[in-house]
């Protein structure tokens, strides 16, 4: 069994989806593609959308990161009604959508981080009203984001402390932490982190088990509000109107 998870690891952390075709925005907003060729010359693709009647300003954005088996362009219809009058930027990870590549922590670490600096040095976003939102597995690619780059808010869904607490958490029996190489180690670095966070998981969530979402919470270095929807758990929380609700708040009390 420990054989088996060695070998494959990548299979059970990644799971790409292609693109099913990119959702219309909400009326009056703007969805450009992008494309962006990372330090290694791999092309990532995905989308930019916009608001409507802010010609000419500086926008406050969002850098989603999606959940290991999400194509995440597929939410571009949902971006008025979660994060209100910002962009969002909607970037595929390697190896998924129309991106080229393999998935991997390190280079979805790096893509990240070159994602963000393209984003800073386009004259229509604004790099000092800048959040990041990951969820799940896109968790441990925002707060690696955070700890590199100043943002000025920080949304976790269902997050976790680290890949390897889950995985222990899981196959108790095994070695995980000798086995895994994808570590995504969020706590390791979450104290360093001065930007506030808004931590949201479900209560019966029986993949990413809500301790590991507290732990991460009390290891932030800035203030943490959390949010715990009952009744809900780790691919449902979309679904209870308090979830976009509170995210949109959350981004209004910091603008």
């Amino acid at each position: 069994m420990a054989a088996f998870l060695w070998l494959m690891q990548d299979g059970m952390i990644f799971l790409p989806r292609p693109v099913q075709g990119v959702p219309a925005p909400p009326p009056g907003w703007a969805l450009e593609k992008v494309s962006l060729a990372a330090a290694d010359g791999t092309q990532l693709a995905g989308v930019l959308v916009r608001p409507p009647g802010e010609t000419g300003t500086r926008l406050p954005a969002v850098l989603y990161f999606g959940g290991n088996a999400e194509e995440v362009t597929a939410g571009s219809a949902d971006a008025g009604r979660r994060y209100g009058r910002r962009a969002v930027l909607l970037m595929n990870y390697r190896g998924y959508g129309d991106s080229g590549g393999k998935p991997g922590e390190a280079a979805l670490v790096a893509d990240a981080i070159a994602l963000y600096d393209w984003a800073a040095r386009r004259a229509d976003l604004d790099p000092a009203r800048f959040c990041v939102h990951g969820r799940s597995l896109g968790s441990g690619v925002a707060v690696q984001l955070a700890a590199a780059r100043p943002v000025r808010c920080v949304v976790l869904t269902s997050p976790f402390d680290s890949l390897a607490a889950v995985g222990r958490t899981h196959y108790p029996w095994l070695p995980v932490g000798l086995l895994l190489r994808h570590r995504f180690d969020s706590a390791a670095v979450a104290g360093g982190i001065r930007a506030p966070a808004l931590v949201i998981h479900g209560t019966e969530d029986t993949i990413v088990p809500a301790e590991h979402s507290e732990r991460l919470a009390a290891a932030w270095g800035g203030p943490v509000e959390r949010l715990r929807i009952e009744g809900h758990g780790h691919n449902d929380l979309d679904f209870d109107p308090r979830y976009a609700a509170a995210i949109a708040a959350f981004l209004d009390r910091h603008p």
